[in-house]
């Protein structure tokens, strides 16, 4: 695949936010959360493109924009908007797609539409030569 072929491959992962990640009061859940969430979907960014897993090189723009919370459903985009001989920068979005509703019950949970924008940020990692 050629480094212009890249450019816009991207990639989505959803998973729930376990209440065993709740961190400060209001159930919320720290920001690093998101930074994890995005190294998982630029790993499997990486292993479609590259045939490896690559390594994170930098974050930045970072962007905490809404609340994450323990029992909210999540989707984790990247997409890669600049593809260099070994680099791979990317875009990353966390959306809040349902937020648990625990007034209602203790399960109960209601779907965000339109999602709820939480985290951005660009980022850049390294896979190894192609050669």
């Amino acid at each position: 695949m050629s480094r212009e072929d890249l450019v816009g491959t991207t990639v989505t992962h959803r998973r729930y936010v376990p209440y065993s990640h709740a961190h400060y009061a209001g159930n919320l859940v720290d920001g690093a959360y998101s930074l994890a969430a995005f190294g998982d979907v630029a790993t499997e960014v990486c292993i479609r493109t590259d045939g490896d897993e690559g390594l994170f090189a930098s974050y930045s723009d970072v962007q905490f924009r809404a609340p994450v919370r323990a029992g909210d459903c999540l989707e984790i985009e990247a997409r890669i908007v600049r593809a260099g001989n070994r680099s791979r920068e990317m875009e990353f979005e966390v959306r809040v797609i349902a937020r648990g509703n625990p007034e209602r019950s203790e399960s109960a949970a209601d779907v965000v539409d339109p999602p709820i924008v939480a985290t951005t940020a660009r980022g850049v990692v390294v896979v190894p030569s192609a050669e």
